[in-house]
């Protein structure tokens, strides 16, 4: 069963007039939608029509779209306006801004101005120039001055300059070698056994005393007469003398000076 209604400016089937308000053929506010509904319900309570579900929810569907159509027209929402429209203020609030600044320049630069004259008042040019018969003449720089102090004065200019010589005979400079050191250890070592290199180097004060005993141990172990093990990680570095029967030879040995 097709529905038919009639308004002001259309009478037909619920259908076609949802299709031309679709289409903008019929504004939806010329449709008034309280008519529509009475004459359904009036349609629904005649007991002569019996009307299928299909038809109802036909008729709802239409019913609730022609309702958010004319909702939609008449609040309209933040995004239904044109946006030429909506910028429309702010171009003008944009153009009254930047004139207030520019008026507020001008007068900041006319504060300026009014200041400038002000100082200007308290100011009384000189009338009159110099009096007359008044001369200035410069001194004579070379007054007094003769040719022997010129010639004089030109020789001290292109003399040579002496170079000045930084005097280091008070500086007393330690000389530590390893090679000294090698051949001091050697002979220290047999007789004080199996010793950490902590114990070895406490009674030294200089750090580049320890740095040299350090590298003289290293030498002695790379020539076979010490022995070194380490317990642990940063553990102390254990010292053995190893019986040799190859003489001691330092003619390879770095002779490093601290």
């Amino acid at each position: 069963m097709t529905f038919v209604v009639t308004t002001p400016s259309f009478s037909g089937p619920v259908e076609l007039l949802l299709q031309l308000i679709s289409s903008h053929e019929v504004d939806i506010l010329d449709v008034p939608l309280a008519p529509l509904v009475d004459a359904f319900v009036a349609v629904l309570r005649d007991e002569s029509t019996a009307l299928s579900m299909d038809e109802l929810s036909e008729f709802l569907l239409i019913g609730a779209v022609l309702l958010e159509m004319k909702s939609q027209r008449l609040l309209p929402g933040r995004d239904a306006g044109e946006p030429d429209e909506e910028f429309v203020g702010w171009e003008e609030r944009d153009v009254l801004l930047a004139r207030l600044l520019e008026l507020r320049t001008y007068a900041a630069l006319s504060d300026a101005f009014v200041s400038l004259f002000e100082r200007a008042s308290r100011a009384f040019p000189r009338l009159r120039g110099v009096n007359d018969g008044f001369h200035v003449e410069p001194p004579d720089l070379l007054a007094g001055v003769t040719t022997a102090q010129l010639a004089m004065a030109y020789l001290h200019g292109i003399e040579e300059k002496p170079v000045r010589v930084v005097r280091l005979h008070h500086v007393t400079v330690d000389a530590v070698t390893v090679a000294e050191t090698v051949a001091t250890l050697s002979q220290r070592l047999p007789t004080m056994g199996k010793l950490s290199f902590r114990r070895l180097t406490e009674g030294l004060a200089t750090r580049i005393e320890i740095i040299v005993h350090f590298l003289a141990i290293l030498e002695l172990c790379k020539l076979g007469h010490v022995a070194l093990g380490q317990g642990s990680t940063f553990g102390d570095v254990q010292i053995e003398w190893i019986d040799s029967a190859l003489g001691l030879d330092l003619g390879g040995v770095d002779s490093y000076e601290g």
